[in-house]
């Protein structure tokens, strides 16, 4: 058990007994039921701090939870009929259960993070090391906190107008740095790097630090179903994707269904909203906007959304491109401006917060789109989607998917056919509800959306 799990283990124990007392069960099986509970949290591997995101914790829950569950209700005779009066208790018990340990979880990373957080030194100062870094500093789950990079000596320098957000070690200095700033994590950020200079780096750090973790280089070999299996001594990657997945598709086609619905109603207020701020802005064009875009197995639909540029975008767009080479090369590469001079008052409104795709759920009702999947592309843009094209037409588009919660403006053209790429590889349910989460969360705050 790390630290966190037992402080973790011994509050939730607590709070779920305590819980427990508020429900009609005699003593010895409330006895039971706290064995079987803590049971399954140590089966599930709850407390030995494997989930470095969030989104693992919350798989580790679940699984839990069920499996308690069922044990629980195991325990019940069954004799004389179904026992609703002690099933449904038992029921209303497990999901107040659950909400309270989720909150417990977050508040005790909160609470405990100087305590109980990893001192950690990165490897490098390449891309990948500044990457790493950035992802240790937004995800407070993984309790890692980096206060510095090490130069290898088997790299180059960042150049100097790379500002890194932390101080640059030789390596000479790594056992004084360690010491010093009671290190006990070290991540070797240096994917591109040689066996033999892999091997002194990571004997070195293994000699110092009780944990070493490193990055391997692999060119997108890696999927999101990977697992590392020890073959007899050999280190093998497995990577599978499964194939028949008509159930997870069924389920799929049924929360798009039951999501479109209220977005519809929601759709009402909406537009008598964006309608009246574009009549004071002096605006009377229709406020809607229908285009044709790639769908899947590339069949072309007309997607909706709500107007957020002038009128005649497209044509200006190309005397824009036409006059500043600079707007042309930016086009070109992001499909997009990043400045758009087209775009209404109230439309950079409706872009920042994403309610101009709202009008989508008809697209979304229709069949023509989902509610999470690949951004849906115009057909312009089909030769220079290359090789992955194949990968996007894959699924339906989505409203909202891996470009939008990774980066969103940030990324261009090549990056987002990367993740959309990925999203199609990758897929299931589980990946469908976080990029929900954190699509939800993005609309309700400006800050970093890869934050705990």
């Amino acid at each position: 058990m790390s630290r966190l799990g037992i402080i973790k283990c011994v509050l939730e124990t607590a709070a779920t007994w305590i819980l427990l007392q508020f429900f009609p069960f005699t003593m010895h099986i409330k006895l039971r039921f706290i064995v079987v509970w803590v049971l399954m949290q140590f089966i599930a591997g709850r407390y030995r701090h494997k989930a470095l995101l969030v989104w693992d914790e919350l798989k580790y829950l679940f699984v839990s939870f069920i499996c308690g569950y069922i044990a629980s209700l195991m325990m019940f005779s069954y004799g004389r009929g179904f026992p609703w009066h002690e099933v449904m208790p038992l029921t209303l018990f497990y999901a107040l259960d659950f909400l309270m340990v989720v909150v417990i979880n977050r508040y005790a990373h909160l609470w405990f993070w100087k305590h109980v957080k990893h001192n950690v030194l990165i490897v490098g100062t390449g891309p990948e090391a500044r990457q790493l870094y950035s992802v240790c500093r937004r995800n407070r789950f993984s309790l890692m906190d980096p206060l510095g990079f090490v130069d290898s000596g088997a790299e180059g320098m960042a150049s100097p107008d790379e500002k890194l957000a932390r101080p640059v070690y030789p390596w000479k200095k790594l056992e004084k740095v360690v010491a010093d700033k009671d290190i006990d994590t070290i991540l070797i950020a240096l994917p591109d790097l040689g066996k033999r200079d892999m091997k002194r780096i990571f004997n070195k750090a293994y000699d110092l630090v009780p944990n070493v973790n490193f990055m391997p280089r692999i060119d997108g070999e890696i999927n999101f179903a990977s697992q590392i299996n020890d073959f007899d001594g050999l280190l093998l990657i497995a990577t599978s994707r499964t194939r028949n997945q008509v159930f997870q598709l069924m389920a799929k086609r049924v929360v798009d269904i039951l999501a479109a619905i209220p977005g519809m109603l929601i759709l009402i207020p909406l537009t008598g909203y964006v309608w009246a701020s574009n009549r004071r802005q002096g605006d009377k064009d229709p406020i809607f906007f229908v285009q044709e875009r790639i769908g899947r197995d590339g069949r072309l639909f007309r997607m909706y959304k709500y107007r957020t540029m002038v009128p005649g975008a497209e044509k200006i767009l190309e005397e824009m491109m036409k006059r500043d080479p600079a707007i042309r090369e930016e086009y070109e590469v992001n499909k997009k401006l990043k400045e758009d001079p087209r775009i209404t008052k109230a439309g950079k409104f409706l872009r920042e917060k994403s309610l101009d795709e709202f009008p989508q759920f008809l697209n979304v009702f229709k069949g023509d789109m989902s509610l999470v999947g690949p951004r849906p592309y115009l057909p312009r843009e089909k030769e220079d989607m290359g090789e992955q094209y194949d990968d996007v037409i894959a699924m339906k588009p989505g409203i909202t998917g891996m470009w939008q919660t990774h980066g969103r403006s940030d990324v261009d053209f090549e990056q987002r056919l990367e993740l959309d790429s990925f999203y199609y590889r990758n897929w299931n349910l589980w990946l469908d509800f976080v990029l929900l989460v954190r699509t939800v969360k993005s609309m309700l705050s400006k800050g970093d959306q890869g934050a705990y």
